[in-house]
């Protein structure tokens, strides 16, 4: 747990809510009814009207533009800016990121019903880093709170059974170090030290949570599923740089600077980088 002491970072002995000792240890948790069914309902009209009125952003790494997505919900939505400060959900993260952590990526999720033909999930993944590299015979001491850089979170709007998908964790492997084993990334009994995935169920209005580095997949939807539905916002330390929008778009580089880049390591030194998980 951490605090901001006259501008610093410093350790703090306490940890002031289960939610956030339980994400520390374990690398997820999930809140129950932390916005109302009035806020759900507000959140699901506004990010519908997006959907209606914005075609896709184009962000995939893949194809020209993802339709299940749409990014910078903040920008978007009264609603949603108002969701992300929600102090259920700072509470929850401020011990583990500080008090001055900021949104790096919000975007809204909705993933089509696959009327009766089984989704084939996603391979485990991590989010970022892992932000303390450590080879395979390494363990992170016990004794050592391990530091979180990123979080991300669900805001649930509407109910996410285990027939519809849900997202799934492997709990204590924001611990490892690694990135999921490339052989077993679509392995369903990938486990970590001893455990084994946890799907998040949730309901309309609870919030999950998860570190970045925490392995974690969708896993794969069942016939007579209802789809996802939820906004998602990560939040990241304040040295952490925002992604809410594509370097390409949003940068602090003149004109003249970008002229005289050349190579593809003159424009990440410069800070143009490409689009990865949080910006694309």
């Amino acid at each position: 747990m951490i605090r901001r002491v006259g501008g610093y970072l410093a350790y703090r002995e306490d940890a002031p809510n289960e939610a956030s000792a339980h994400l520390q240890a374990y690398g997820y948790v999930t809140a129950p009814a932390v916005f109302t069914s009035e806020e759900i309902d507000e959140l699901r009209s506004e990010i519908d009207a997006v959907y209606e009125q914005m075609p896709p952003d184009g962000r995939g790494p893949y194809t020209d533009a993802w339709p299940e997505f749409r990014y910078q919900m903040l920008n978007r939505s009264a609603a949603c800016q108002r969701a992300i400060a929600h102090r259920g959900i700072l509470d929850v993260i401020e011990p583990l990121l500080g008090e001055d952590c900021h949104v790096i990526a919000n975007t809204a999720w909705r993933n089509p019903i696959t009327n009766g033909e089984p989704h084939g999930g996603v391979g485990w993944h991590i989010d970022a880093g892992p932000h303390i590299p450590l080879s395979p015979e390494m363990t992170w001491p016990e004794d050592i709170p391990h530091p979180v850089f990123a979080i991300g979170t669900h805001i649930y709007l509407e109910d996410c059974d285990l027939v519809d998908g849900p997202t799934s964790v492997i709990p204590g492997s924001h611990l490892s170090g690694r990135t999921p084993p490339p052989k077993q990334l679509m392995d369903d009994d990938l486990e970590y030290n001893g455990q084994r995935e946890t799907p998040m169920i949730a309901k309309a209005g609870d919030v999950g949570f998860f570190v970045s580095d925490i392995w974690h997949r969708r896993m794969p939807a069942q016939a007579g599923d209802r789809g996802r539905f939820f906004l998602q916002a990560h939040y990241g330390r304040r040295d952490i740089a925002q992604r809410l929008i594509i370097p390409e778009e949003c940068h602090q580089l003149s004109p003249e600077a970008i002229a005289r880049l050349e190579t593809e390591r003159d424009r990440t030194v410069a800070g143009l980088h490409p689009r990865l998980f949080y910006d694309g």
